[in-house]
């Protein structure tokens, strides 16, 4: 990249002496950078051609602080994992996002494609840098953790489904779980310091936050209940095991409609991982 971009006067290219992780480097871009407004794209990123053209008219409201375009996976064709993964960022985007910005208040504009007001960002980067969690520096969520300075500063977070990102998504199931432990934890750490800005937002994203954190512990209750009553009674719990694939079903369904593509009932494969590999993951992490 430096040696093909290097020569090029509209790029300032900024080599660091060392690897000092993303949130570093982010901000040594930042303190450098001098337009209204910054996009941050990650480097397994590939940018459809009018992002920048469908982000920019979000930003002209200068009550918005970010905007986050919509991810899919570039390499969705790899495997079966990724093409789950692939649905899964659908879902992430076009049901969870979706909803939190029609109340002004996206909760985690997502690294891979993401649009900040730069006067906001000097404003947070100090806050940003020396973010603290038990007492140690942190090195993960950063995507999240920057959006939640955004709301608690007072400006509004966008969602543009328009603006669409091709990222490169794990293949294999040790890197997404890996992916999936350090999500866990930004998220568990980030919604503390989000319940404080819950009773300035609409109600519903009160129900949202809540809903989110909420939703896998009676999973995992339910899980544990038909383990209890299968181990104890010697009966198959099957009015668990029925709601759960009711439940999975209704959702796949609906969301396949909404989309237009059948697809998405394949999602319920989902469930499977959910419940016996991220379920113990989210309580590890």
């Amino acid at each position: 990249v430096h040696e093909t971009f290097a020569r090029d006067p509209r790029f300032d290219i900024i080599l660091l002496p060392q690897n000092v992780g993303k949130r570093k480097a982010q901000i040594a871009a930042i303190r450098r950078s001098h337009g209204d407004l910054v996009l941050n794209v990650d480097s397994d990123t590939i940018l459809a051609s009018d992002v920048i053209t469908k982000l920019v008219p979000k930003m002209q409201d200068p009550a918005v602080g970010a905007a986050m375009g919509q991810l899919t996976a570039s390499n969705r064709s790899d495997s079966w994992l990724t093409r789950l993964i692939d649905m899964e960022y659908w879902l992430a985007c076009n049901e969870e996002r979706a909803a939190q910005a029609r109340f002004g208040a996206v909760m985690c504009c997502c690294g891979p494609c993401a649009m900040y007001r730069r006067s906001a960002l000097v404003m947070l980067l100090d806050q940003y840098e020396s973010q603290f969690f038990r007492g140690k520096p942190s090195d993960f969520g950063e995507d999240r953790h920057l959006t939640i300075l955004m709301l608690k500063a007072g400006f509004r977070t966008e969602y543009v489904p328009s603006a669409i990102a091709a990222t490169v998504v794990p293949n294999k199931l040790g890197p997404y779980l890996r992916q999936q432990l350090r999500w866990a934890r930004s998220t568990f750490r980030d919604t503390l310091l989000g319940l404080r800005l819950l009773p300035g937002l609409n109600r519903f994203l009160t129900l949202d936050v809540v809903g989110q954190n909420l939703g896998p512990l009676l999973l995992a209750l339910s899980v544990l209940t038909a383990l209890a009553q299968l181990a104890l009674t010697g009966t198959a719990p099957w009015w668990t095991v029925l709601m759960i694939v009711a439940m999975t079903m209704i959702r796949c369904s609906i969301v396949a409609f909404r989309a237009r593509q059948l697809r998405f009932l394949g999602f319920s494969l989902h469930t499977f991982i959910n419940i016996h590999l991220l379920l113990p993951l989210k309580a590890y992490a």
